[in-house]
């Protein structure tokens, strides 16, 4: 058998260099995932988690004291993550509070990027972060103070820190010594640290944890405790697992087919089951061990290259190369290629060798749904359809990602089984669209089911994973504009409270580079009854009521939060709290009265109008008022600009040209960029990591097909021989084989884009409705009008090669030909 072996790889090495090719894809697609995940972590890390991405440990549930005592028993090994919430005034600007951290020692430990100058060293010293800068005008060498009475301290400004989206964000950075002056603050929390190596004997009721699983759970605690590291990191497994079956699985049962006959000749001459079963693991062992060495190799290149990729083309590098191989990933894809091959292997020549001799010779018929195969195999694809039907209903109800994948897989694998029934039909209504010329390779691609069925597996799958991916990216990128929009309605706001705007406001506004659109929004000042610190500038001062009939230019929400009812003011909850007639008027009733300005300038009501008080956020001090209500209030004048940034628009140089616009007019600024910049780092990470499973899964059916569809070519040599010897043209074959990749490719991208739009609609179902609160089911129409014409030319770029190889053979050769 040892001679059998070698002379079977020596005249058929065609068909284990294809076999050899299907192992290495789906070893590579699995370690090319694996590298794709770990991008996906290390990012999150270095973005939403960029505060442990120096650290090997984040020592959590300190509390202030044992963080004290630890820091100082550790030294620059630890590094204190404290933040307290403390008034702020640098030169005429002030803000009654502002988020405070503070500064690591260690330089391994400082995750904050500079921009300018140099971060503090000693106490006294102090960083500010560049949105803060702006808003307040504060330079390098500037002198800030932090706190109030007995604990306030001047600091003087040393350097700007970049923009981040990152959850710990802070306005002011100063050293650790510095923020335990504010020890007594009720504000200040000390309960986290991070570590450089061991983490050391711990206090009483603290914890450690890695800092990716710290960054996981922080970045849940946003999306409504949805994991969506743990939730990417188990979809891209289940998917990479699956496909790697299917190459493998469909490519050896091609193969297989062809060597039933091989098979069953040995076993004529007297081969024995125990050494055709023997002879068969052995090349299995050979091809699986080769090609699995080299697809690992392959997918570590790819994955690297993608990551690579990914990141030059997005605009915030979401994903960061691994810095170290993910060994656990490498040994999957190679034991996943090892035992698939030998599993693939297996099955069909323990089916030959159960049979008698003659009957493995006789050739192999279609799926009969009334013989008992037939009967069987489509019993267990009903079954598979129905169970992964309802492990997605459970999916969706219980928001289970484990149900999820396992139903996705489910479902996916009873489609397979059904594919000999299924695939020729739907075949034979495309072929019927095109027409007498395209009959010949009608008949031939449902000739035989099951080699049809298998061939379009492939791309099958690459169109599945394609419709879901971007199914899946228009549902979240809407899901997470819709959620932004809601909370943070306006990207800029310029507002007067001192008197109307000029004209020509508006005007400078539009022409400001990054501005998309911008409005003039009318309002009348008025004073509320009994109200202290009406307004966003303290005791005293007016309050500003607009009305914007036509928010829905700029607003992120459509201008739903422009809608009010008329005798109903809509103030902002950041601004006044969750209960601001508490505040500004009756509490009891919830309502505040406008009544006429004290110092006479005020085109208001001579007679109080009660208002009942409604709250939302994003729009700033200002309250919101129907039209109608703002003419009974006065008479409207232009006190406000609203901004809609342009989508290449940069947050923090428009608002820098809006802060000196405002500076220009004596107006203030609302700022709703940065919240947008934060919405996106999540959506950007995940964006990144679809993408890269997107071009993978398309190589991967690519070249799935081109390896199935050459291996079916190879099959039907003798076929394309007998057409050519009753007069079919070299071209007239190659035409009939291009004709039949097309109709293959059709049929797998229809029957794919249903599958993949119902699998990204479980998606939504089960993660994206519970991480984000506004939700949004969005089908790309024309992205997915133009996978169809893409599946069709893959399909036909698939059938050059074989196309020319089967009509280069003449026809006494192939007759010839095994």
């Amino acid at each position: 058998m040892r001679t059998v072996l070698l002379q079977s790889l020596r005249r058929h090495l065609r068909r284990y260099v294809a076999a050899a090719v299907a192992v290495v894809v789906a070893v590579a697609f699995v370690v090319a995932v694996g590298v794709l995940t770990t991008g996906v972590r290390t990012g999150i890390t270095a973005g939403a988690g960029s505060q442990f991405a120096g650290a090997d440990h984040v020592v959590r549930d300190l509390g202030t004291q044992n963080a004290i005592t630890y820091a100082a028993q550790h030294g620059d090994d630890v590094a204190v993550l404290g933040s307290a919430t403390l008034p702020l005034r640098a030169g005429a600007e002030q803000a009654p509070g502002k988020f405070v951290g503070n500064i690591a020692a260690a330089p391994r430990l400082r995750w904050q990027t500079l921009d300018s100058g140099r971060f503090p060293e000693r106490t006294g010293e102090a960083v500010v972060d560049v949105w803060t800068a702006q808003d307040m005008e504060i330079s390098v060498g500037d002198e800030i103070t932090l706190g109030a009475g007995s604990t306030a301290a001047d600091l003087r400004v040393v350097g700007i820190v970049a923009a981040s989206a990152n959850l710990g964000q802070a306005a002011v950075y100063v050293t650790f010594e510095q923020l335990l002056n504010w020890r007594d603050d009720e504000t200040l929390l000390l309960d986290r640290a991070v570590v450089v190596g061991d983490t050391g004997p711990l206090p009483d009721g603290a914890t450690a944890v890695t800092p990716e699983e710290h960054a996981a759970e922080s970045m849940a605690q946003h999306t409504n405790n949805v994991n969506v590291l743990s939730l990417l990191l188990l979809v891209f497994a289940g998917i990479a697992l699956l496909v790697s079956v299917l190459v493998i699985a469909n490519t050896f049962s091609i193969l297989f087919a062809q060597r039933v006959r091989d098979l069953a000749l040995l076993r004529c001459v007297g081969a024995t089951r125990r050494q055709v079963m023997g002879s068969v693991r052995r090349e299995a062992a050979v091809v699986g061990v080769l090609a699995s060495l080299v697809g690992v190799a392959v997918g570590t290149g790819a994955g690297y290259g993608l990551v690579a990729l990914v990141d030059a083309l997005t605009r915030q590098s979401p994903l960061s190369a691994p810095a170290q191989l993910p060994g656990w990933w490498l040994l999957g894809g190679f034991a996943v290629g090892l035992v698939v091959t030998a599993v693939a292997s297996w099955l069909p020549t323990r089916r030959v060798v159960r049979i008698s001799p003659l009957a493995a010779l006789r050739p192999d018929g279609a799926v009969d749904v009334r013989s008992g195969a037939g009967r069987n195999r489509v019993a267990l694809g009903a079954l598979f359809l129905a169970g992964g039907v309802v492990l997605l209903a459970v999916a969706a109800v219980r928001d289970s990602t484990v149900s999820m994948v396992a139903g996705g897989g489910t479902l996916f694998a009873g489609v397979l089984l059904l594919g000999p029934l299924v695939v020729p039909r739907v075949v034979r209504v495309v072929g019927a669209l095109l027409g007498p010329g395209g009959r010949l390779a009608t008949e031939n691609a449902v000739r035989n089911p099951r080699r049809t069925a298998t061939t379009t597996a492939s791309l099958l799958v690459g169109v599945t994973l394609t419709t879901a991916v971007l199914t899946g990216l228009a549902t979240t990128r809407a899901s997470v504009d819709a959620n932004h929009g809601t909370a943070h309605p306006l990207d800029v706001a310029l507002t007067s409270w001192t008197g109307p705007l000029d004209a020509a406001v508006l005007d400078r506004v539009r022409a400001t580079p990054g501005v998309g659109e911008a409005i003039a929004v009318d309002g009348v000042l008025v004073d509320l009854a009994g109200a202290e610190g009406a307004g966003s500038g303290g005791a005293g001062r007016p309050l500003l009521l607009l009305g914007a009939p036509d928010a829905d230019q700029v607003a992120r929400d459509g201008g739903a939060f422009a809608r009010v009812e008329p005798g109903t003011v809509a103030l902002d909850a950041d601004v006044y709290g969750e209960d601001p007639a508490e505040r500004l008027g009756d509490r009891t009733a919830g309502t505040v009265t406008a009544s006429a300005g004290g110092d006479g300038e005020h085109d208001v009501a001579a007679s109080p109008v009660q208002l009942r008080v409604t709250t939302g956020t994003g729009w700033g001090g200002a309250g919101i008022v129907a039209p109608e209500t703002l003419t009974d209030l006065g008479t409207p004048r232009t006190y406000a600009v609203w901004v809609r940034a342009s989508a290449d628009a940069d947050p923090v140089a428009l608002l820098a040209d809006m802060d000196t616009l405002a500076d220009d007019i004596g107006a203030d600024v609302d700022n709703g960029l940065r919240a947008e910049v934060a919405d996106h780092q999540m959506l950007g990470t995940i964006t990144a990591a679809t993408l890269g499973l997107l071009g993978i899964s398309v190589v991967i059916a690519l070249i799935g097909i081109a390896n199935t569809l050459g291996l079916s070519v190879l099959e039907r040599v003798r076929e394309h021989a007998m057409l050519r010897a009753l007069g079919l043209t070299r071209r007239q074959l190659r035409r009939m084989l291009a004709a039949e990749a097309v109709l293959l490719s059709v049929t797998a991208t229809l029957l794919g884009t249903v599958l993949g739009v119902g699998f990204a609609w479980v998606g939504y179902e089960t993660f994206v409705q519970a991480a984000l609160d506004a939700a949004t089911w969005r089908v790309p129409w024309v992205q997915l009008a133009a996978v169809l014409p893409v599946g069709a030319l893959a399909g036909l770029a698939a059938a050059v090669l074989p196309a020319r190889r089967a009509a280069a053979v003449t026809p006494t050769a192939a007759l010839t030909l095994d």
